[in-house]
């Protein structure tokens, strides 16, 4: 037996009714026992969602009232997380396998770590259209220059131990893929005296290099057609060719993790402030400081000024450009203020061919006395060439779009003369790329600039920088800290053979 009855109940609340559901009430027997079931619906979920709704305006209009407040942080604009700190001690300018090396041995010769705030600036992170990624990937020390021996021999050194310096805890090891098979440059006759000469410097510097007849050219590399050559030059050890992108991302990766902030962005300008002196000749010379760099960010209008006290110009080629920001080199000509920094792009093809019946596994890097070179690419026949252009013949520089017909005119008519079994290759891909290209004397500029109290250089170096930039990086860094060259003495490299017009030649550019 049982009874029904209804309650109907209504619930006040600030802002109206709530109607509920109905109240019921039973009572049932159960074992002798009289048991009352009562359910109650008070229309509960559409309460608590009213109530949740009322917090969040609340809250809003809390938030709204505290950002009005004076020294509120509030701002109408998003900030962006990727803008580079407001004040740095160095900023480098160029995120390339150069810029990134200064930056790990910067933070590497610092004596307490933090000690020196290091600043990174790249405009294109992609790296699709960097120097260093887009090289040939060599490194030797056939120079002429015992400068550039030494620096590519240390540069060997650091690359075989490379794991010793640029491994970071928890990740991967480095593999540059460090192919040793050596550099071989063929001499005519003509030439067959300078390459003597630049062997007698080579072996006084300490390279391992071995001159070859003729006969004993055809005997080691059968495939060789020694027809012209007089003499030939074979690197025995600690030459060849690695993986670019290795490199300059195992500098990256390892000064990052020891503090270095990077930034993708654009030197625009900079804040400096000029003291005019008077040379010994009466010349009136503005000499600059530097108080801060601005940084255009990518992509964006956002930019940030970035306060320093020294900047160290790593653009590659475009490192001429970027000193002209300071008016350097815009001065009246034949005065200190008009020389300019002389580094310019200048652009260079790399092709890729196939050819089944080629050179094998001890194929050496080439340089032939035509000037057109070749190396193995990988395995199965693949091999990249290319060769400079006469000065008359310099293609655009305003994109890296790639003549095909050059090839088939300037290099493979070589190609095929050296190795007769290039007759039969065929062209699979091909890229361009910048040269920071010395038009003064092909080689590297290392140092502070006389007009510029607190901007150093490392730039010019027409085709070697990448081989070279692990001992580039450690003198930089040593001009910055230390006040001077401490490993190898590289004042031959300094902007005083240009302001004394007395150029260093490199006889062995590729």
């Amino acid at each position: 037996m049982s009874t029904w009855r209804r309650l109907h109940v209504k619930v006040q609340t600030t802002r109206g009714l709530f109607t509920s559901r109905a109240v019921t009430q039973r009572h049932t027997w159960l074992k002798g026992h009289l048991m009352l079931c009562q359910s109650l619906s008070t229309g509960t979920p559409l309460r608590n969602d009213f109530f949740k709704d009322l917090e969040a305006q609340l809250a809003a209009v809390r938030k709204k009232a505290a950002d009005a407040l004076p020294g509120s942080s509030w701002s109408a604009l998003e900030i962006n997380p990727n803008l580079p700190p407001e004040r740095a001690d160095i900023v480098i300018v160029g995120g390339g396998v150069m810029g990134w090396s200064i930056a790990y041995w910067l933070k590497q010769k610092e004596r307490v770590r933090g000690e020196v705030k290091v600043v990174v600036v790249e405009k294109d992170t992609t790296y699709s259209q960097a120097s260093t990624v887009l090289s040939a990937g060599g490194i030797r020390q056939q120079f002429s220059l015992p400068e550039n021996i030494h620096l590519s021999m240390a540069s060997a050194d650091f690359m075989r131990n490379i794991n010793e310096h640029l491994s970071v805890l928890n990740e991967d090891p480095v593999d540059l893929q460090f192919n040793q098979s050596g550099y071989l440059f063929l001499a005519s006759e003509d030439v067959a005296h300078i390459m003597e000469t630049n062997y007698s410097t080579q072996r006084d510097a300490g390279a391992k290099v071995a001159l070859l007849s003729p006969t004993q050219l055809k005997e080691k590399f059968p495939w060789i057609n020694t027809n012209g050559v007089a003499l030939a030059s074979y690197g025995l050890e600690n030459e060849g060719w690695f993986d670019p992108w290795t490199l300059l991302n195992a500098f990256r990766r390892k000064a990052i993790s020891m503090g270095v902030i990077q930034c993708c962005g654009e030197v625009t300008d900079f804040k400096h402030t000029t003291n005019m002196v008077m040379t010994t000749d009466g010349e009136h010379l503005g000499l600059r400081r530097i108080h801060s760099v601005k940084v255009q960010m990518s992509n964006s209008l956002e930019y940030q000024p970035v306060e320093c006290a020294i900047v160290v110009n790593a653009a590659g080629a475009f490192s001429g450009k970027l000193a002209e920001m300071l008016g350097i080199g815009l001065g009246p000509k034949d005065t200190i203020a008009g020389i300019p920094v002389p580094v310019e792009p200048r652009k260079r093809y790399i092709y890729v061919f196939h050819c089944p019946d080629g050179p094998g596994l001890d194929t050496p890097f080439l340089i032939d006395y035509s000037g057109i070179y070749f190396r193995r690419e990988g395995l199965g026949g693949n091999y990249i060439a290319g060769t400079s252009p006469e000065e008359a013949e310099e293609p655009d520089t305003s994109n890296l779009e790639v003549d095909h017909q050059f090839f088939e005119d300037k290099i493979w008519p070589y190609l095929a003369n050296r190795v007769p079994a290039f007759e039969k290759l065929k062209v699979t891909s091909a890229w361009a790329g910048f040269y920071d290209y010395n038009t003064f004397d092909q080689n590297g500029i290392i140092g502070i600039h006389p007009m510029v109290n607190n901007m150093y250089f490392a730039t010019g170096f027409s085709g070697h920088g990448l081989q070279q930039s692990p001992a580039v990086g450690r003198a930089v860094a040593e001009l910055i800290l230390d006040g001077g060259f401490k490993t190898l003495d590289l004042n031959g490299l300094s902007f005083r053979r240009i302001m004394a017009e007395e150029p260093m030649l490199e006889r062995n550019i590729v």
